[in-house]
C-alpha cells in the first residue's frame, strides 16, 4: 500500500479546517460571543430570567471556538512537523506525524458534524423509550432489537448507557424501555432516531413461515437542567406504584419502588424502576416527564412554523421514519433523507452513525 505524502495530507488537513471555518462563521460567532459578554457584565444580571440561558449559550460558543483553535493550532504543528521530517527523515517522526495526522481528521470531521447541531440541548444528555406497536410478538421482539441497536451504537460511541425501565414480556420482547445516555451531544445524534421504526421479515413466531410487518416507536427528548422550568401541575398527574422487575431469587424486590406517572392532560406515561427507593424512583419519573414535556413543546413550536411558512411533509405510508427489509431482500431506508444501506445486520448491531449524519444534513438544508 502506497504511504500519502505528508504534503497531501496536510493540504487534506487544511482544505477540511477551511471547510470548518466557512461553517463556524467566526466572525459572527465572535460577535455574538461579545454581544452575550456585554449582557452579563450588566447590573444584576444573575437575578434575570434568562441569565442561565445566556450563560450556557456563552458558554457552547466558547467552547467551540476553543475546539477550533486547538484543531488550527495542531494543523500548525503538524506542518512544522512535516518540515522537520522533510530535512531529515525519521520513521519515529513520521510514524507520530501520520497518527496524529489520522486523530486530527477524524476529529476535524466530528467537529464538521457536531456543527450542524445548533439547538440548544443538542450537547445533552438523552432520554431514548422504545415501545413496540400493533402486532404483538413480532413488535415485541422488533422493540427489543431496537433496543440492543441503541445500546451497541452508544457503547461504540464512548457514551454511558443507563437502563431506567425495562419491562419485558414472559413470552418474547420487551413492552417498553427507557435508556438515559450519558454524553457530550447524545441528544444532538439521538434525536435522529425519533418517529416510528418498521420491519419487514419472515417472522420467527409464525409456524407457517410468513412475512410480517412490525413497527415500534421511538422517542427522544434531552435530559433537562435543573433550571429550566416546565410548568407540571400535580392534579394532572395519577401515580402509580409497582414492584420492580428482577433476576429473581434473591434479587427480586420485595416492595413497590418502582414508579409510574400518568400526565393526564397529554396522557405521556414515565416509569422509573432502576432506583433503590420509590423516592428516587419518582424523582427520576418527574425529571424523565419533564423533558418529555419539553420535546413535546419544541415538537409543537416547529408544526406551527411549518405551518405559518405554508411547509408540506411527505406523504408516506404510515408514519415510519426508516424501514428495515430482511425479505424478500435487505434494505435499511430512511424515508425522510432517502439514505439506505443493504447491510441491514451492521444496523442492527449498531451501526446507524451513517443514518444520523444524513439526518442532521438534511435537517440543517430545511
Amino acid at each position: 500500500m502506497a504511504i500519502i505524502s505528508t504534503t497531501t495530507i496536510l493540504e487534506e488537513l487544511r482544505s477540511l479546517l477551511r471547510d470548518l471555518q466557512d461553517s463556524l462563521d467566526l466572525p459572527a460567532l465572535n460577535e455574538r460571543m461579545e454581544r452575550l459578554l456585554a449582557k452579563t457584565a450588566e447590573p444584576n444580571f444573575w437575578s434575570t430570567a434568562d441569565a442561565h440561558v445566556t450563560s450556557r449559550e456563552l458558554a457552547r460558543l466558547q467552547d467551540k471556538k476553543t475546539q477550533f483553535e486547538s484543531l488550527a493550532s495542531e494543523v500548525e504543528e503538524l506542518d512544522f512537523l512535516a518540515s522537520l521530517i522533510a530535512e531529515t527523515p525519521d520513521p519515529e517522526l513520521e510514524a507520530e506525524f501520520y497518527t496524529r495526522s489520522t486523530a486530527l481528521r477524524q476529529n476535524a470531521k466530528r467537529e464538521q458534524l457536531q456543527l450542524l447541531m445548533n439547538d440548544e440541548y443538542d450537547e445533552s444528555n438523552a432520554l431514548v423509550s422504545v415501545h413496540p406497536g400493533a402486532g404483538g410478538l413480532d413488535s415485541q421482539d422488533w422493540a427489543e432489537i431496537l433496543y440492543r441497536m441503541y445500546l451497541r451504537w452508544g457503547e461504540a460511541q464512548g457514551f454511558s448507557l443507563k437502563i431506567l425501565e425495562l419491562l419485558q414480556d414472559m413470552e418474547a420482547g420487551i413492552k417498553s424501555v427507557t435508556l438515559l445516555v450519558k454524553g457530550r451531544y447524545a441528544y444532538g445524534y439521538l434525536k435522529a432516531e425519533r418517529g416510528v421504526h418498521r420491519l419487514v421479515r419472515i417472522s420467527p413466531f409464525d409456524a407457517a413461515k410468513r412475512r410480517h410487518t412490525s413497527f415500534a416507536s421511538v422517542d427522544v427528548s434531552p435530559e433537562l437542567p435543573e433550571d429550566v422550568e416546565i410548568d407540571i401541575r400535580m392534579e394532572d398527574l395519577k401515580l402509580d406504584t409497582f414492584r420492580a422487575s428482577g433476576a429473581g431469587g434473591q434479587y427480586v424486590n420485595m416492595t413497590d419502588s418502582a414508579v409510574r406517572i400518568t400526565h393526564l392532560p397529554t396522557g405521556i406515561v414515565v416509569s422509573c424502576q432502576d432506583e433503590r427507593s420509590q423516592h428516587m424512583n419518582r424523582a427520576v419519573a418527574m425529571q424523565i416527564l419533564k423533558s418529555r414535556l419539553f420535546e413535546m413543546q419544541l415538537r409543537e413550536r416547529q408544526e406551527k412554523l411549518e405551518a405559518l411558512q405554508g411547509e408540506k411533509k411527505d406523504i408516506e405510508w404510515g408514519s415510519q421514519i426508516r424501514s428495515y427489509v430482511l425479505h424478500p431482500y435487505t434494505l435499511v431506508k430512511d424515508h425522510r433523507t432517502n439514505y439506505e444501506t443493504g447491510n441491514v445486520q451492521a444496523v442492527l448491531d449498531g451501526d446507524i452513525q451513517d443514518f444520523i449524519m444524513a439526518y442532521l444534513r438534511w435537517k440543517k438544508t430545511r
